[in-house]
């Protein structure tokens, strides 16, 4: 009685909306509950650079996100790279902006191919890769879900030196060797460095070789036909784009009267953010407008092909290489599930034979 006076008192005062208003019921605020609770949650996103030393991948990330993600780094010298190994170094930074908060995280990988035999030089990266699946399946079935950080790799901007004609073997082999694991998107790394007919032929050769290699890059999806005319000419124009020949630079120059980042040549200003000289600001619109779709794809299609293989080999496999049991409770359900998966193929395939005598019943023997 206390509740239903309470209610009607807020509807006096005009608090609640008016039951009696036709084909109203309430559940169109639902989207404006998800944004609330999405905004005070905050998003997680991890983008791994992989490229030869010198393409300017540090420099592009800052440019990208207009922070300094690598405030102490110390360029090694000519003989410290031939020895060195390929490393892993992820660097995580809170950018706010407008309220919403993004926890980005970025996986850099110095000394990819920098050595004289390269051959591999990308299982230090296939090993991080399955190391934060790994992790994300490990918390995922313990006991306390609320609170999972998801370190697992959404994307991959692929650098390919504008110096050559095309894909190098080493570019080839790492592609095919992790185009089931992420996202990858071929990035063209110093465009100042081509003509923009130069780039074009570029990026031409460069699609028919991943084409040639059968090699998966990231397709950004399609424009839903509700979409607006604008959306739609965006993705358009951001797919003809693939691989982004794009340009960095931190420095502040002046140009016609104004300042802008970009790079000072004898011959001119190249602009950073200008679409008329690179593709530089159409990789950030690609990675800000589908970061959400970057983060579904990890989860429906690479994650689950890894955890589905762990599922297969009976256990989880350890940083050290061995396999670990999963929880009782969680294989429980996972048979549970391939059971019931099971048992309805079955009931399909009576209902098929329905009005056949029984003795004519044979249940196949990959059903039981």
């Amino acid at each position: 009685m206390t509740l239903l006076c309470f209610f009607f008192f807020f509807l006096q005062q005009g608090q609640f909306p008016n039951p009696e208003t036709p084909g109203y019921v309430g559940f169109a605020n639902l989207p404006n509950q998800v944004h609330r609770k999405s905004v005070k949650k905050g998003f997680e996103f991890t983008l791994m650079v992989v490229g030869e030393s010198g393409l300017g991948k540090s420099t592009l990330i800052n440019s990208l996100f207009l922070t300094d993600l690598y405030p102490e780094r110390v360029i090694p010298g000519a003989a410290e790279k031939i020895e060195r190994t390929v490393q892993i170094e992820a660097s995580t930074v809170e950018i706010e902006e407008r309220g919403v908060k993004l926890r980005l995280t970025v996986v850099d990988t110095p000394g990819y191919g920098d050595a004289i035999n390269s051959q591999d030089c990308f299982s230090t990266i296939i090993s991080y890769i399955d190391d934060q699946f790994e992790r994300y399946l490990h918390d995922e079935s313990g006991l306390n879900r609320r609170h999972i950080v998801d370190n697992r790799v959404h994307c991959c901007f692929y650098f390919i030196s504008p110096l050559g004609h095309g894909l190098k073997p080493l570019d080839v082999q790492f592609m095919k060797a992790i185009h089931n694991k992420v996202n990858v998107v071929p990035v063209i790394a110093k465009a100042d460095t081509l003509t923009l007919r130069e780039s074009e032929r570029l990026k031409r050769r460069i699609l028919d070789e991943i084409d040639e290699h059968g090699i998966k890059i990231y397709h950004l999806p399609d424009a839903e036909s509700d979409e607006d005319e604008d959306f739609k000419e965006q993705t358009r124009i951001l797919k003809a784009s693939i691989p982004f020949a794009v340009v960095g630079s931190n420095q502040q120059i002046e140009a016609k009267g104004k300042k802008v980042r970009g790079r000072l040549y004898p011959w001119g200003v190249v602009e950073v953010e200008n679409l008329e000289h690179n593709d530089f600001l159409k990789l950030r619109i690609m990675l800000i407008t589908h970061m959400q779709d970057l983060q579904e794809v990890t989860q429906d299609l690479h994650y689950e092909n890894f955890r589905s293989d762990r599922l297969k080999r009976g256990g989880r496999l350890s940083s050290h290489g061995y396999i670990l049991p999963l929880s009782p409770a969680y294989v429980l359900v996972c048979q549970l599930s391939s059971l019931e998966a099971k048992v309805n193929a079955v009931v399909s395939w009576v209902v098929v034979l329905h009005g056949e005598s029984v003795a004519k019943w044979h249940v196949p023997f990959e059903y039981l």
